[in-house]
């Protein structure tokens, strides 16, 4: 991928270089100076919704939103393990606020407890398209992306978001239920 990324940055810088030498250099530290802007604004942004997360922990309500959540879980996925359903509770909540990084430990420690079980392929596919397509009710990275590039209505994302994201999660699940059979318990 490295070498793909290179080549495709020699091409460009060449012919740049021919077209219009004396823009090169600043396009270039313009580029850089945005794309360290956007890496420190989103690594801002991922610190503090993490710092959101450990209070949400701290206080008790993730282990409330993974109650209200439970019913849905143990729907979907047919599981008797208490610690993968919160797991997996957990890391829809942490979808759903569009936080996917903070979601990730808990996706993977969701597959864990649900690897060797019954009906293991069909939890690992069904956690996997959940997590892909997840309904998001705040798109929190996407809107920090707007405001960074001063957008005038960066909240106009939401609803457009929650739309997609619900059809995506619906059909997902659709197919899930359709192509990988739950084996008996």
């Amino acid at each position: 991928m490295n070498g793909i990324f290179l080549v495709i940055f020699l091409l460009c810088a060449g012919y740049f270089l021919i077209f219009n030498p004396e823009g090169f250099l600043p396009v270039l530290l313009t580029g850089g100076q945005k794309a360290a802007t956007l890496c420190l604004s989103l690594t801002v942004i991922y610190c503090v919704w993490m710092g959101f997360l450990e209070v949400m922990q701290e206080s008790g309500l993730n282990a409330k939103i993974s109650r209200l959540l439970r019913p849905v879980v143990k729907k979907i996925f047919h599981t008797q393990d208490e610690e993968a359903v919160e797991y997996i509770s957990l890391n829809l909540s942490a979808n759903m606020l569009g936080i996917s990084g903070a979601a990730t430990p808990f996706g993977i420690r969701a597959a864990e407890r649900l690897a060797g079980k019954p009906s293991c392929n069909y939890n690992h596919g069904m956690l996997f398209v959940l997590n892909a397509t997840s309904v998001q009710i705040l798109p929190t990275t996407v809107i920090a992306l707007f405001l960074s590039y001063s957008a005038s209505n960066a909240y106009s994302i939401i609803l457009p978001s929650l739309i997609a994201t619900a059809v995506s999660t619906i059909v997902g699940v659709a197919l899930v239920k359709i192509f990988l059979r739950r084996e008996k318990q």
